[in-house]
């Protein structure tokens, strides 16, 4: 079974270390997303319709909202990956160009070879995960000097600019109507009949014009939104996960429980288990401080 050994959650994003041994299904992240072999066997992760290898000597690129999946094989070998998903916001307040790490296209290819002073940088991030427990400011600087080195490796930034949103943008005002509905129907099971009721549109137009505005499937689109909902709510810990299984529309706690794991490679119980929400440490820090 998969594990995570330990995750950090912040204003940044996710970092994580996961010990995988089970395949992940097609999904996405509303994150600019970076998966690096930490150690354990060579992998594959598949980023669109494309196989492509995590090896010591490659990172695998998935740009915002890209569907992917990891292609683990049955009876193979376990590899431990440290998995970036980093909010583009966190980037753009860094370097205003940055903010195009929300973009299409932002890496323009889906895996790349790492340079030494990368898998220096990763090797480092992945040690201070695993043993030193450090503060956010140093979790902070140490991600965003690896971010840093991969952005100017890998990201077509220059091209894109720093006028582009931190997030794909719905043009078409019915398609953001289609997303209004689903961000405030995430307790409920999806119903491609009320989403395109909602925008205004046929089921197959709706289907077409979302994929076209947004390069993913409205189910897919709703699936990110509840699962980076399920994620928050597991982090923040005010909320059991049988709690979190209702809210979220789900019929028995053993169906979050199973799909949580398949979006992410392991249970919602155990997320929290390893969990460490930087901004509320940080928080803490300050009112002390300040008492």
């Amino acid at each position: 079974m998969s594990k995570a050994m330990r995750i950090h959650q912040g204003s940044f994003g996710r970092v994580a270390l996961l010990d995988m041994d089970n395949a992940l299904i097609h999904h996405a992240h509303p994150h600019c997303h970076v998966l690096i072999k930490a150690s354990g066997a060579d992998t594959r992760f598949a980023v669109g319709d494309q196989l492509h290898p995590l090896r010591d000597d490659t990172a695998v690129l998935v740009n915002s909202w890209e569907a992917h999946s990891y292609a683990h094989q049955p009876g193979a070998p376990r590899t431990v990956i440290l998995a970036l998903y980093i909010e583009p916001r966190w980037l753009g307040a860094m370097q205003r160009e940055f903010n195009a790490s929300g973009s299409p296209g932002f890496f323009a290819q889906s895996c790349g070879e790492l340079t030494p002073y990368i898998r220096r940088l990763a090797d480092r991030m992945a040690a201070e995960l695993l043993y030193d427990d450090p503060s956010g400011d140093r979790m902070e600087q140490a991600l965003f000097d690896l971010m840093i080195a991969i952005i100017d490796r890998f990201s077509e930034w220059r091209t894109l600019g720093g006028t582009r949103h931190a997030a794909p943008v719905a043009g078409d005002f019915r398609i953001r109507q289609a997303i209004r509905f689903m961000s405030g129907t995430l307790g409920e099971e999806f119903d491609a009949g009320r989403v395109a009721a909602a925008a205004g549109l046929s089921r197959a137009h709706m289907f077409r014009l979302f994929q076209q505005t947004m390069a993913i499937t409205p189910a897919l689109y709703f699936n990110v939104l509840r699962m980076e909902a399920a994620i928050d709510a597991m982090a923040a810990g005010q909320e059991s996960a049988t709690e979190v299984s209702g809210r979220l529309g789900f019929s028995a706690p053993s169906h979050f429980s199973r799909f949580f794991r398949n979006h992410q490679g392991v249970t919602p119980t155990e997320y929290r288990r390893v969990v460490t929400l930087l901004d509320r440490q940080e928080a803490g820090r300050q009112g002390a401080g300040h008492a």
